[in-house]
């Protein structure tokens, strides 16, 4: 399959199928709010955290507006209720869900406070942010396999962006962080080396590209199904209650 056959969506979402994150997460979410009730799920992806955190009696509903993604929502059992749009889409009346959660969107990093506002709009209880709070890059899959030199990311913690773009009186009741690792196993060690390279833009006659399979490799863990590579990450779970 060629490099460029990789989608990084499906990518991602393969790694956090194997990666500690709903493990690590989801406890803590669920100390925060007890009582998810109806559950908006905003930028669901595949909807791994959502499954694990819904109330079995309640509705889920999922914003999803990638295809590779809502089939994966669809194979849940039982599956979400789809909107197949971006989040500026959504057409959802005011006090829609109990619960709204937007995991690992970018919207929270660069439009804080007017996604902050939809979101209190569509909950009738609880909102939950969860933003990367890593000191390193948050873009690219897998850059964090990678020197700063070659990824080129900003590596400031994304809370940090958030709540810097949130004025004082709408930060969140409740901050907390977690680690977790993701981890993804990959067939062919040489083809994702292509695939980064591709992403960062190198030619094909880029002499790093050797550099990178190289680096790729030493990190990598043989196991079943192929080599796991991982990345140390970090969230920052943010909760914001609504006045009853």
């Amino acid at each position: 399959m060629p490099d460029a056959e990789i989608d990084p969506l499906e990518l991602y979402a393969a790694g956090i199928d194997t990666s500690d994150y709903v493990a690590r997460i989801a406890p803590l979410v669920r100390a925060a709010v007890p009582r998810v009730g109806d559950l908006l799920d905003l930028g669901a992806g595949g909807g791994q955290l959502g499954a694990a955190l819904r109330d079995p009696d309640a509705a889920w509903t999922a914003v999803e507006p990638a295809p590779v993604m809502q089939a994966r929502l669809r194979a849940e059992v039982p599956p979400p209720r789809i909107e197949p749009v971006g989040w500026q889409a959504a057409d959802l009346p005011a006090g829609f869900a109990d619960t709204v959660l937007a995991a690992n969107m970018p919207a929270p990093l660069t439009e804080a406070a007017a996604f902050l506002e939809r979101c209190r709009r569509w909950a009738r209880r609880n909102v939950v942010w969860l933003v990367p709070a890593q000191n390193g890059p948050r873009g690219l899959c897998l850059a964090g396999c990678l020197p700063r030199a070659w990824h080129g990311e900003d590596e400031t913690p994304g809370v940090d962006i958030v709540l810097r773009n949130l004025p004082k009186a709408d930060h969140p009741a409740i901050a907390t962080r977690i680690d977790w690792t993701f981890g993804a196993i990959v067939p062919d060690v040489p083809r994702i080396a292509a695939y980064l390279a591709d992403r960062l833009g190198w030619a094909a006659s880029d002499p790093r590209r050797p550099d990178l399979r190289d680096r790729l490799a030493a990190q990598a863990v043989p196991v079943p199904g192929g080599h796991r590579l991982s990345v140390p990450r970090t969230s920052a779970i943010l909760v914001w209650r609504k006045a009853s």
